[in-house]
């Protein structure tokens, strides 16, 4: 059954039988409330995970749409920006908006003229690009929200939630009553589909010719400008290496000799796939009381099809048994976790833990001033030996926190009096 609301519908569906099923998606609201008290309204994110989708579902009649892929409205948007702003007056939904940055200046002479909460909705892929155009023209005018491929509760299709994950009890439990659980085979396959609409809605589009034509369109697109063309094969190899890394700590050395080029392109190329939302680094958590704690980030990829892809793993069954099963689950709830944060416009405050003597907590958040330890195993039947390290943050945390052991069960229950077994399900 569809998610019932009040907000429209998102143009992505199931097709049953004559019936289209739309999934919705948790920024939805966040976009209509944020566009109450913005003038400008900028959805980022990699490219076909939804922003012109869910934009265009949630304008009304008075909102025009426009789109830069357009070559006629791009060269209008290039040449003549004025007149381009006398075609498409407010308010308007401008999509691919990276292809023409001097619109910013004038979207902020509109602004400055008659200022109005969401004038402007605005979509870009190419956030290298984007970014520095947006800080310095319309600063204090524009909300930027960030959007990445669905996450497993909204293809699910259960209560979306306005609550980021955090390890509390009471709230997890009151989420498993109404959550179905997934099997470890199901869960698999979601990592290994990944979560691109265009996947998730279409059983039958085959997955390598589109992660194949993801791969070609985001280097002939967005990287093309950034790398030169006799770097292209390397840059390949580069996005198959870096996947096989997903969940490790980085070594940019050990980058720049397999694939052999520089240090320094491998800080560059790392920080493309990072701006572009491909990547994400968990920092470490580091105080300056505790001088034994390591300092160098791991790596993850945001979309687990992707890297599956990437990475050669070919089947979700031939994944789950693969030497990487362990690490792209951890991927899998890292991602979703980061979802559960950017999906409902909060900024989020994670960090894993490693000191010198190599004692490890997956992942570490941050609320309040106080840290929440997190630990994911490939496992349906988790021992308490594995949350052993939570105590570490005894030393920084002034009470007792919960903590939570997300795995393969498909059963919430407590582990200890601090501690709860958590189903992947439920993140």
């Amino acid at each position: 059954m569809a998610f019932k609301s009040n907000i429209g519908y998102i143009a992505i569906g199931l097709q049953i039988g004559r019936k289209k099923m739309y999934i919705h998606r948790n920024l939805e609201k966040v976009i209509l409330d944020t566009s109450k008290n913005f003038p400008v309204v900028m959805v980022t994110g990699p490219r076909q995970v939804g922003k012109t989708s869910i934009l265009k579902s949630l304008s009304d009649e008075s909102r025009t749409y426009v789109s830069l892929d357009s070559p006629r409205a791009r060269q209008m948007a290039q040449e003549d920006p004025e007149l381009f702003m006398q075609t498409y007056p407010p308010p308007v939904l401008i999509d691919e908006v990276q292809y023409a940055p001097n619109l910013f200046t004038y979207i902020k002479i509109s602004i400055d003229k008659d200022r109005k909460p969401g004038m402007y909705w605005l979509t870009g892929s190419q956030q290298f690009h984007l970014m520095k155009n947006v800080t310095e023209s319309l600063a204090g005018r524009i909300a930027v929200l960030k959007l990445l491929g669905m996450s497993l509760q909204e293809q699910m299709q259960q209560q979306l939630s306005n609550n980021p994950f955090i390890p509390d009890r009471s709230i997890l439990k009151e989420k498993s009553k109404s959550t179905s659980m997934l099997p470890a085979p199901s869960i698999f396959e979601k990592i290994w589909r990944g979560g691109y609409p265009e996947l998730v809605t279409k059983p039958e589009m085959n997955w390598e010719i589109f992660y194949d034509s993801y791969t070609q369109s985001y280097i002939q697109r967005d990287v093309k400008d950034l790398i030169t063309v006799s770097e292209e094969a390397s840059f390949v190899k580069f996005l198959r290496v870096t996947a096989s890394l997903s969940g490790k700590m980085v070594n940019y050395s050990d980058l720049s000799k397999e694939i052999g080029i520089s240090l320094n392109t491998v800080k560059s190329w790392l920080s493309i796939l990072e701006t572009s939302g491909i990547i994400y680094f968990l920092q470490p958590y580091y105080n300056n009381l505790v001088k034994r704690l390591v300092k160098t980030p791991k790596l993850y990829f945001l979309d687990t099809g992707l890297c599956c892809f990437l990475s050669g793993w070919s089947t979700p069954s031939v994944l789950e048994k693969g030497a990487m099963s362990g690490a792209m689950l951890e991927t899998y709830v890292i991602s979703e976790i980061i979802k559960s944060y950017w999906h409902n416009g909060k900024k989020e405050h994670l960090f894993y833990y490693r000191d010198k003597d190599k004692k490890e907590i997956d992942l570490i958040i941050e609320k309040d001033g106080i840290l929440y330890p997190v630990e994911i195993k490939k496992t349906a039947s988790p021992s308490i030996k594995a949350t052993s390290n939570f105590s570490l943050l005894n030393k920084f945390n002034k009470k007792d926190v919960h903590g939570a052991l997300i795995c393969l069960s498909q059963e919430f229950l407590p582990l200890t009096r601090y501690v709860d077994i958590v189903p992947v399900s439920l993140v």
